[in-house]
């Protein structure tokens, strides 16, 4: 098959993920004045119940998938009888998540109708086979199909929910928005495979390898999914999970902007290199990501935590001031999960070493878990943002000293240090415009512009050899243009 453009993957991949930006600044707004914290807390509590049984039906195919798919792209019947191989088993899988998840809604006490429209969403990742499309480098397509039914599903949030009785339909609408997109790609399949014989279908070695990927998923859910569980649990106060998921979905936009994007498109593409054995590209390719992610990453970082004050209260509606406080402490692991999100998607994965990786996330949840445990019940909601900034720093402590040469200190520095330097200043002038007393909409628009010309201009001041390079390319085809 024809080679697939990584420039063009990227800005596939990178305008999916604006409008997965755009989303919640969209939505955010008008859903926490509707719902409530109390709502939006019930909403995070029972998803994280549920992200339980939607790690064990998709074990660890989407990243296994994709690398499966990518080394084997070019052979046609290879990765159509390993689609099916995969396929199948999900669906295995998925059936007996089904089974325990009717199991746990029949001696639930609470929250019962939730859980049961929630079951739509173990039936979505079934038949999720967006890893297939990533592996062939195909985003264009799978992007435009999601897309439509993101859009789709923002339309009819805003015509459906109006009050928080309507919890449970703003739970339905989310989730069957998700399932439609995932149905949505099976039609174009007959593009991309032949016939098989099912006879010749082995499934034993994926679900030893699957497992092998699972392994570290069941890892950083203790980080990422077992907090909300424990807030909720300890707590209860479904408020509090209420503060963490809005605080968490701010770190989550600025995490898509960062790296989801290019270590999307780039792993998959370094899976394919690490077959052909082209290591110094892949060198290239991982120093060209981390610049792009110390860049945008210091970016996020701190111009969060300038503009946290004004926008918290703005943006969410009055009663949410405790997720100023949370993105103070969370605005920190846009980079250091950037830096471990880059190493893991595009050298332990693509090489192989998706055992080793699980070996240090697991250490990463262990530390997780025993903070969650000392700081939750004494801190609440500030003590699971703690516990998760503290796990994925030792996560990546970890991902760097083993990394071989493909991310090591000497690396970290020359690409990021003069990107922190302007991230400090930028924060060290956009901080104190909080207290200026003038329309908080104006000041927002005052504070993200005022911090984004002198961020640019800071690395320009420092020489910083990636922006400056950007800056020589842009000056050079305007000139051709002329």
């Amino acid at each position: 098959m024809q080679e697939p453009s990584v420039k063009k993957n990227f800005i596939y991949s990178t305008s999916y993920q604006i409008l997965n930006v755009l989303t919640p600044f969209i939505t955010a707004p008008y859903i926490s004045r509707v719902l409530g914290a109390e709502g939006i807390g019930i909403q995070s509590y029972t998803q994280s119940i549920q992200q339980y049984f939607l790690m064990f039906a998709a074990l660890g195919t989407l990243s296994y998938g994709a690398r499966e798919i990518s080394m084997n792209r070019n052979d046609v019947y290879k990765r159509s009888k390993l689609f099916w191989e995969i396929e199948l088993m999900t669906v295995n899988t998925s059936l007996l998540a089904v089974v325990g998840w009717v199991i746990l809604i029949l001696f639930s006490s609470k929250y019962k109708v939730y859980y049961t429209v929630l079951t739509i969403g173990i039936f979505a990742s079934m038949f999720d086979i967006s890893w297939f499309f990533e592996g062939i480098e195909q985003f264009k397509l799978e992007v435009i199909r999601n897309s439509f039914f993101k859009i789709l599903g923002i339309i009819c949030l805003f015509i459906f929910i109006k009050s928080p009785n309507d919890l449970l339909l703003y739970i339905f609408i989310t989730t069957v928005s998700t399932l439609l997109s995932s149905l949505s790609l099976w039609p174009y399949m007959k593009r991309y495979l032949v016939k098989v014989n099912p006879r010749e279908f082995v499934f034993k070695r994926h679900f030893r390898e699957t497992l092998i990927y699972f392994i570290p998923t069941i890892a950083t859910s203790i980080y990422t999914v077992l907090d909300k569980t424990l807030i909720g649990l300890i707590t209860n106060s479904a408020a509090q999970n209420g503060y963490y998921q809005q605080a968490e979905k701010v770190i989550n936009l600025a995490k898509s902007v960062v790296f989801t994007a290019i270590n999307s498109v780039i792993g998959v593409r370094n899976s394919f290199l690490f077959a052909e054995k082209k290591y110094d590209e892949i060198h290239e390719k991982i120093k060209q990501s981390f610049n792009f992610i110390f860049f945008a990453g210091f970016a996020c970082c701190f111009g969060i935590m300038g503009v946290a004050k004004t926008f918290v209260p703005l943006f969410f509606g009055p009663g949410y001031d405790a997720v100023v406080e949370l993105l103070y402490i969370f605005s920190p692991i846009i980079i250091i999960i950037g830096i471990s999100n880059c190493l893991g998607s595009q050298y332990y994965t693509p090489c192989g070493k998706r055992k080793q990786s699980a070996n240090y996330l697991i250490v990463g949840s262990v530390v997780n878990l025993s903070l969650n445990l000392l700081l939750i019940p004494k801190f609440g909601a500030y003590g699971a943002a703690v516990a998760s900034v503290a796990a994925e720093t030792a996560i990546t402590i970890l991902y760097v000293k083993y990394s071989e040469g493909y991310g090591d200190v000497r690396l970290l520095i020359n690409t990021g240090l003069k990107k922190l330097v302007a991230g400090i200043g930028m924060f060290a002038v956009v901080y104190p415009m909080n207290k200026i007393l003038i329309n908080p909409l104006i000041l927002i628009v005052f504070e993200i512009v005022t911090g984004a010309l002198l961020y640019g201009l800071l690395l320009l001041v420092l020489r910083d050899e990636w922006m400056c390079q950007i800056v020589k390319t842009v000056i050079f085809k305007v000139r051709e243009k002329w």
